[in-house]
């Protein structure tokens, strides 16, 4: 009886896979009848940006739930929380096994033809819910533009993609993560498509439209399972440009925040070759990040968590300038100690926190100086510096704050750009044989 049941299972398996061609000859066919530039691989790039909308949406919530049940632990208990948190991140990880981090998306994107393995998603899922809802410095975007990325990519590998095919299916899979938190279609697909590479943004351009139809899709449904509000996520006072000496001004501000960043990227990877040299299973590594993190929370509640919401806090709240560098200090190194003991996420939205404390101390120091001109500049050109993704970083920021002059921010970001060290803060981003 065995024989044949196994060759009835081959059968099935067999046929499975002839439907799945037929399902891609489907696909590649134009419609018939249609006068317009519309394929049935329009459907596929939908359908994939709705299926990442509705995992962001899911993460999303079971996140929120986490950190409000977290949050309530405060104080003195804010350093035992974080460490028991890390210390069972830390054990998901080792059991489940080891997610990677952005490098790794980036790398495989680039040199596997992007083919992204959704086999470590749960561990991913599990230990990201745990550092981000704790309160580590780092946000979901990583960990869902993993999952998303990987979702493209093995739906792409059961329908026999190959090449270009596949990769852009899981670029635009790591769109719909990009869009869903940021709130900006064409700024989360931009991104996906420019964090590649830190020199030619445009090398993935048959991806584009891909991404911008997954990413609109994913909005949608990331909007109606979360109760997302229209408009800006941080509201800026208002900007009205005066002259072109804004521009300049913009210029300078950006050299200062690329500054910043240069000793942000610097303090990482000291903090990295330490963790290396002391050679501790990654489940004590991220307990001591833990206790880290738990006492800066505890003397700096405002650097806690990845600061969706506490941009916004910091805007409308009085601090002194003492109060802002202390702030500005002990968030850039949460950031790294977050980056580098081994807890997940991303550091996108805390950067621009960084950013945001730092064009407020320019404004202390400076009151004449326009004060959301400084800190729009400073958001900009620290995560330009850092992620090497100025145009993205443009038209995201643009979105997230309501910030309608375009120009400001775009020669802020190329300043961050352009001054920023030139071995990329991600390193799967450089060509080796450009050196």
């Amino acid at each position: 009886m065995e024989p044949t049941q196994a060759r009835q299972t081959r059968g099935m398996k067999i046929k499975r896979r002839r439907k799945l061609i037929k399902f891609l000859n489907i696909l590649d066919q134009p419609l018939r009848f249609n006068p317009f530039v519309f394929s049935r691989m329009f459907f596929l790039w939908a359908f994939l940006g709705l299926v990442g909308g509705l995992i962001s949406g899911l993460y999303w919530i079971v996140l929120s739930e986490i950190t409000h049940v977290l949050a309530l632990f405060t104080g003195l208990w804010v350093i035992p929380t974080m460490a028991f948190s890390g210390l069972v991140a830390g054990i998901i990880i080792h059991k489940l096994g080891d997610p990677g981090e952005m490098d790794l998306i980036v790398n495989n994107i680039r040199f596997k033809n992007g083919k992204l393995s959704p086999e470590n998603n749960l561990s991913m899922i599990l230990s990201s819910l745990l550092c981000v809802g704790s309160g580590g410095s780092l946000g979901p975007e990583a960990p869902l533009v993993q999952v998303t990325g990987s979702t493209g990519s093995w739906l792409g590998r059961q329908l026999r993609l190959k090449g270009e095919e596949l990769r852009s299916l899981s670029i635009a899979g790591m769109a719909s993560g990009f869009t869903s938190l940021f709130g900006a279609p064409l700024g989360g697909s931009l991104f996906s498509l420019e964090i590649l590479h830190h020199k030619h943004a445009v090398q993935y351009y048959r991806a584009i439209i891909p991404a911008f139809v997954a990413s609109c899709s994913s909005y949608i449904i990331f909007a109606l399972i979360i109760h997302l509000g229209l408009g800006p996520m941080w509201d800026l006072p208002n900007y009205e440009l005066n002259s072109l000496f804004d521009f300049g001004l913009a210029i300078a501000f950006g050299l200062v925040a690329t500054a910043v960043g240069w000793g942000f990227i610097y303090l990482t990877r000291t903090l990295k070759m330490f963790f290396r040299k002391i050679a501790v299973p990654i489940y004590v590594s991220m307990f001591i990040g833990g206790v880290i993190l738990g006492i800066i929370s505890y003397y700096f509640p405002i650097t806690r968590y990845f600061s969706h919401y506490e941009v916004s806090t910091l805007i409308n709240s009085e601090y002194t300038i003492y109060a802002l560098l202390a702030i500005l200090v002990f968030k850039i190194l949460a950031i790294s100690v977050t980056v580098t003991s081994g807890w997940r996420g991303g550091f996108i939205i805390p950067l621009f926190f960084a950013g945001t404390a730092l064009g407020l101390i320019i404004h202390q120091i400076f009151p004449s100086v326009n004060l959301p001109l400084a800190i729009i500049s400073c958001m900009a050109a620290i995560n330009s510096c850092v992620t090497r993704t100025p145009m993205s970083t443009t038209i995201l920021l643009s979105t997230m704050t309501g910030f309608s002059y375009f120009v400001p921010i775009m020669f802020a970001s190329l300043t961050g750009y352009f001054f920023a060290p030139r071995i990329p803060f991600i390193s799967s981003q450089w060509d080796k044989k450009e050196s």
